[in-house]
């Protein structure tokens, strides 16, 4: 069982609210981008909240550190689904989005079993903040405006840029992973 502090509470809130985010904007109620658009912000706003509030309070846990990217996962691309459904975004957006995501998150598991730790980058962090804004303009604004596309675009790019930048510190991960192992066995043993 994992421990139910204020960051894994936060995290678990993030997941119960993509069902209410699904439905606020899908059927049709009065109100329902505005609620919707809530939602969204709440939930981006747990998602800022829950890593500070565990750094600062000593309390990270493993389930956090697993939970509180698949809880950003599940929100962006149940957002990025139901917008697909609404005509409000194209399908290959949301497509390039959601694979970045998966890929990323199978690189992840990969480097891990490897030993490598890949921790967020700062182009990671951008892309995270650029798809909130973009995905919150497209459920509150006109969805066709100039303003909302170009930030759609923007999202695009830096969400590929960040997955290609994640493989390109993998990659040189591992090369100097290969250089300490070839190190350390080429190295004279120590005498007895």
């Amino acid at each position: 069982m994992f421990p139910l502090n204020l960051p894994n509470a936060l995290t678990l809130v993030r997941i119960l609210l993509v069902p209410v985010l699904v439905v606020a904007l899908t059927v049709e109620t009065p109100g329902g981008s505005t609620i919707a658009a809530v939602v969204f912000a709440l939930a981006a706003v747990t998602d800022g909240l829950d890593g500070y509030i565990a750094r600062q309070r000593h309390s990270v846990t493993t389930f956090g550190k697993v939970m509180d990217p698949v809880a950003d996962k599940l929100m962006i691309a149940a957002a990025l689904v139901a917008l697909v459904s609404l005509d409000r975004l194209q399908p290959w957006v949301a497509m390039v989005i959601i694979a970045r995501e998966f890929a990323v998150s199978g690189l992840r598991i990969a480097a891990g079993q490897q030993g490598v730790v890949i921790p967020a980058s700062s182009l990671g962090k951008a892309k995270t903040i650029v798809q909130v804004a973009a995905v919150l303009a497209l459920i509150a604004a006109d969805y066709h405006t100039a303003w909302v596309q170009a930030l759609v675009y923007v999202m695009v790019a830096i969400t590929v840029a960040s997955g290609a930048d994640y493989f390109l510190n993998f990659r040189r991960r591992l090369d100097e992973l290969a250089r300490s192992r070839e190190r350390v066995r080429g190295s004279p043993a120590s005498p007895p």
